[in-house]
């Protein structure tokens, strides 16, 4: 068997810091919750109103550590952490957790989602599909699966106007190390170019990238429209993330512990969707001030369709990665979200 060396140094890391908790007795009601966004994220907003709400619960029985992006490792280290039980709860983009979970890239696959963001919040906490149907396969991996919400739209930041995807070419588009996102960013006509969230910055003002693609709150906490000309929302995506547990953790909780924990998990639901709204609002106008000449254009439903045309090969592409229970999810939800032609 061939051992692959650039591991190594995370599976390293994963067994000190699991050595390190350990060996600082943490007891069971410290809970640590990986981010993988910054503070003041929409991630962050949430990990604090999670804090909040199960120390009430638990009159301070339970108390939650949050850990921020860049604390631990990358997206990718925190949910092997997780799986590996050196973390409690983490959050986990099916960017990443697709390489874990072959059928969550379903999430990365274009114009899946629905245009109405109320429609993406009902599908995504109470989907049978999701829920459902994936999972075994979230414990198979050492995890469980407590929820998922949007973050808001996925905005291309350029360094010229895009309206097709002629436009697109000659494009280096940061992606996400996903093989379903580069295929998506090909069919738009880009030329996809994985990088480190962290490293995004430099490689835009070094000219290793020509453009970006994230939330609006995430622009501008990480001040990507400094390094960037246009803002230009396509319907491409929204950006979602899942909050999981560990599986042994969370099976090994009290009934009571567990029925806290669902509960709190469940009312977090409404929140979150309006604070996402709030942050991306925001956001929106913070960027406006500090860059008014910040060119900012709304692909027309006409320039959307041409996109949503280009990507329907994706579809075909996650099928090939994902196998019939692929399938199986993707038409699922495609039909939860009205999204199936």
């Amino acid at each position: 068997m061939q051992i692959n060396n650039s591991r190594k140094p995370v599976a390293a890391a994963v067994t000190l810091l699991a050595a390190a908790f350990f060996a600082q007795g943490a007891h069971a009601g410290s809970w640590k919750f990986a981010l993988e966004e910054v503070d003041g994220s929409v991630q962050d907003a949430y990990a604090e109103e999670f804090k909040k709400r199960v120390e009430e619960r638990t009159n301070g029985e339970v108390t939650v550590q949050i850990y921020p992006y860049g604390t631990l490792g990358t997206s990718q280290d925190i949910a092997e952490m997780t799986g590996q039980g050196v973390l409690k709860l983490a959050n986990a983009s099916p960017g990443h957790l697709g390489g874990l979970i072959k059928e969550m890239n379903v999430f990365n696959i274009p114009y899946l989602l629905s245009q109405d963001n109320q429609v993406n919040k009902d599908v995504l906490t109470d989907s049978e599909c999701i829920y459902g149907k994936l999972e075994e396969d979230f414990r198979s991996k050492g995890l469980e699966l407590l929820t998922m919400y949007p973050e808001g739209d996925m905005v291309w930041t350029t360094q010229k106007p895009v309206r097709s995807p002629e436009d697109m070419d000659g494009i280096k588009m940061r992606t996400m190390t996903s093989p379903l996102l580069v295929a998506a960013y090909e069919a738009f006509g880009a030329d996809p170019t994985p990088m480190p969230y962290g490293e995004v910055y430099g490689g835009l003002q070094l000219g290793q990238i020509d453009a970006q693609v994230n939330p609006i709150f995430a622009i501008e906490e990480m001040k990507f429209y400094e390094v960037t000309e246009y803002m230009i929302w396509a319907g491409q995506q929204q950006f979602t993330t899942t909050v999981v547990g560990n599986r042994d953790w969370y099976a090994g909780l009290s009934d009571d512990r567990q029925q806290m924990l669902d509960e709190v998990v469940d009312s977090m639901a409404d929140y979150i969707f309006e604070k996402q709204a709030e942050y991306n609002e925001e956001r929106l106008e913070k960027i406006k001030q500090a860059k008014p000449d910040m060119e900012m254009i709304e692909l027309s439903e006409e320039e959307r369709e041409v996109f949503r045309e280009a990507s329907m090969g994706v579809r075909e592409k996650f099928v090939e990665m994902a196998g019939d229970s692929g399938k199986e999810v993707m038409q699922c939800l495609a039909a939860e979200f009205g999204t199936e032609s």
